[in-house]
């Protein structure tokens, strides 16, 4: 529907209600669940409202501010949020534009929004982990002092996330000063720092990918201990027992990889467990319900030239040339449409 989403009024109707009636579990249509624009009096500001207030247990909890689809979120787009914490009872704010839904709470001073979410969640990529916590936001489940309690976690730790993540995408010079200063016992001159921050940047790099690959090849130990037949749920290579013994079939760290960074792009519209892997001599083939007639895609790692094999609706293979593993990423809304040759 997102085409047709120009208006605030569009998105409130086509994706905010369904979401506060079929994820929240408030009845839109009972307007002592959900108020449409709800409008307190906040000092000088006389007869602003906001777009929706919920209510649970004779009270208003949740106030929720909407703009239209697309249109990027900002605390300035949360003024009426940010006065109606101080005049009402609501101990939660929401600003969405019905595909991101940011959530607020006053852990900084009470009564008082704060200005950064605890939560943000992204319908149009959803971080799984993120669903537990939204239960506890559902209507069935509300409970205003745990919601908080957990906020206060959530805040700091996605907070924490947001800095680790900036800092082993570009180290900041304290950062790399830290490191340094564990493993060089020179002085840290312009030169050394110039090169400990190319160093500390491939480290963090290698440490990542040394460890996803450490919990992968542990996945691959577990399950081969388990059985004669190489079966692994995760990778789903579907090996006959005599080619296990004597195989030329040698499953690469790039190709693990790969597979998993398809199985990130199509989990947005199927359940991860459905994906499957199967590799060959030639190719490491990906596969939808570990079904030949349903493939996904084909990595072709054993060459020096790389290449990602898309099929389209008639299942003919088309070949394009990637330079890295990170190339798949480009191609994500190819892969998302082969999904819909199979429903």
């Amino acid at each position: 529907m997102s085409d047709n989403l120009a208006t605030e009024e569009a998105t409130k109707n086509a994706l905010v209600m369904p979401f506060l009636h079929s994820v929240l579990g408030y009845d839109v249509f009972d307007p002592n669940e959900v108020i449409p624009e709800f409008t307190a009096d906040t000092g000088t500001k006389k007869g602003e409202k906001v777009d929706y207030a919920l209510v649970k247990d004779g009270a208003i909890q949740i106030l929720i501010e909407c703009k239209k689809y697309r249109e990027p979120l900002s605390t300035k787009h949360a003024n009426q949020l940010f006065r109606y914490f101080s005049v009402t009872n609501a101990r939660i704010g929401i600003l969405t534009n019905g595909a991101k839904y940011q959530f607020y709470t006053d852990l900084d001073a009470p009564n008082k929004m704060d200005e950064k979410p605890f939560l943000t969640l992204d319908l149009e990529n959803l971080d799984e982990h993120l669903v537990p916590e939204i239960k506890k936001l559902t209507k069935s489940s509300f409970d205003v002092g745990s919601v908080v309690d957990a906020a206060g976690e959530l805040k700091y730790l996605n907070q924490i996330k947001k800095v680790l993540h900036e800092q082993f995408s570009e180290p900041e010079e304290d950062f790399v000063k830290f490191f340094t200063s564990k493993v060089y016992e020179g002085v840290q001159t312009a030169k050394v720092k110039s090169q400990f921050l190319e160093i500390t940047t491939k480290a963090l790099k290698q440490f990542l990918n040394d460890s996803i690959n450490y919990r992968l090849k542990s996945a691959i130990g577990e399950e081969s201990k388990s059985s004669e037949k190489v079966e692994l749920s995760d990778f789903a290579q579907d090996v006959t027992d005599d080619v296990t013994e004597n195989s030329k079939i040698h499953t690469t760290e790039e190709e693990i990889e790969g597979f998993n960074i398809v199985k990130a792009i199509v989990r947005q519209k199927v359940e991860v467990h459905r994906v499957y892997a199967r590799d060959t001599q030639s190719y490491f083939g990906i596969l939808l319900d570990d079904n030949n007639r349903k493939p996904l895609c084909r990595l072709w790692f054993n060459t020096k030239q790389k290449y990602i094999g898309l099929f389209d609706d008639s299942k003919n293979e088309i070949r394009h040339p990637i330079n890295s593993v990170d190339d798949i990423f480009n191609y994500s809304q190819q892969l998302q449409n082969t999904l819909t040759f199979y429903d």
